[in-house]
């Protein structure tokens, strides 16, 4: 007979979870932009929408894609930072927002990296499309291969720039937040997102950010402004301060203020009202098993590695529940206990123990052995 053991774990580093909290949308915040939404970093929850998966133009924001796949191809060691990029005489050719390479103009990966990132520059990413997938035309399939792989269900690309309003080219505001969240998870790119102002070509060039929370939000990390006259103005906007970071997605706003002020906006309800801890504390629990091939089974938990709790609510006790020991054969991925999260005696959250591999049966053989073993030890 299996025994069960509960070992109870009284601790202080965690509060109770608010996954359970339904998130506040429409007018519960009050924001002129007609679509926007509010994504914790860790977790991905979502804390406030409104008309989230509205399908929107979304201007150079779109360059957020750019962004995550230049800093995905350096970091799969495709290229590097120190890599030289030629501009061709397309990239030369575009306007808007741009630093005004041309032709045959040489600058590092870095840089062209930077450009986006600060002034959003059109004519770096268009270079950088063609550098990693020889022509914008296969840089965008792989943009739009990226958003179906991040399940981005209401995303279409048809450049790398958002230069152009077009009814093919569209993204939503949940989107734009699973792409940004995504991006963010690189932390080498606030090294050009959280720039104020730079400069280029030995400082003759100028960058000043054109998104001003850089320098007016604490603890701003960045990360994207949009404008086309179809669009309007968009941003998405992230911030960091003690271990909690944040995504405000506003679309279609009135004008740069307007924008600016939604975004932060909803960046002050975050830090205002939430915390990010982690889900549990130490090491899962490494299990005895019975008439296997090892003795023992490590184990891991399943589910989200942090979870994100109302800020200043109570502590919360741990119940380990486990058997004393398994009997193989245990397989990769079975649950073996579950670990119960209360507070104030209310059971908040129940967390699967998972095998983390698998463990085998003796054979007749090697349970022969063991009990002839076992005789001659007495």
């Amino acid at each position: 007979m299996k025994r069960i053991v509960c070992l109870a774990l009284v601790l202080s580093l965690m509060i109770l979870p608010c996954a359970y909290a339904q998130p506040l949308s429409g007018d519960d915040i009050g924001i002129d932009a007609p679509s926007a939404i509010l994504m914790e970093k860790q977790t991905g929850t979502v804390l406030y929408e409104k008309d989230a998966d509205k399908r929107l133009s979304p201007a150079s924001v779109t360059k957020i894609m750019t962004m995550l796949l230049i800093v995905e191809a350096i970091e799969s060691g495709k290229t590097s930072l120190d890599s030289i990029v030629t501009a061709s005489e397309r990239a030369a050719s575009f306007g808007g927002s741009c630093v005004y390479l041309e032709e045959g103009e040489q600058m590092s990966v870095s840089e062209m990296l930077k450009c986006i990132a600060v002034v959003s520059a059109n004519d770096c990413a268009v270079a950088m499309s063609e550098f990693l997938c020889g022509s914008e035309e296969q840089f965008v399939k792989r943009m739009n291969a990226r958003a179906a792989e991040l399940k981005m269900q209401n995303t279409h690309f048809t450049n790398c720039t958002g230069l152009f309003d077009n009814s093919e080219h569209y993204t939503s505001a949940r989107d734009i937040a699973i792409m940004s969240r995504e991006l963010i998870k690189h932390d080498m790119i606030k090294q050009y997102t959280t720039i104020w102002m730079d400069s280029i070509r030995d400082g003759e060039f100028e960058l000043t950010n054109t998104n001003r929370l850089v320098k007016r939000y604490a603890g701003c990390t960045g990360l994207k402004t949009g404008y086309t006259s179809g669009a309007m103005y968009c941003l998405s906007a992230t911030a960091e301060r003690e271990g909690r970071e944040f995504i405000a997605v506003v679309m279609h706003c009135g004008s740069i203020d307007s924008r600016n002020a939604d975004a932060a906006k909803l960046l002050d309800y975050a830090f205002a009202n939430f915390a990010v801890y982690p889900r549990t504390d130490g090491q899962p629990p490494v299990l005895n098993v019975e008439l296997g091939r090892a003795k023992t089974v490590r184990t891991r938990y399943a589910g989200d590695e942090y979870v994100l709790s109302d800020k200043g609510r109570g502590e919360a006790k741990y119940a380990l529940t486990v058997p004393e020991r398994l009997r193989a054969p245990v397989r990769e991925g079975d649950s073996v206990g579950i670990l119960t999260v209360t507070i104030d005696g209310k059971k908040v959250d129940e967390i699967d123990v998972i095998a983390a591999e698998t463990v085998e049966k003796l054979s007749f053989f090697g349970i022969f052995a063991l009990l002839a073993g076992s005789i001659f030890a007495m």
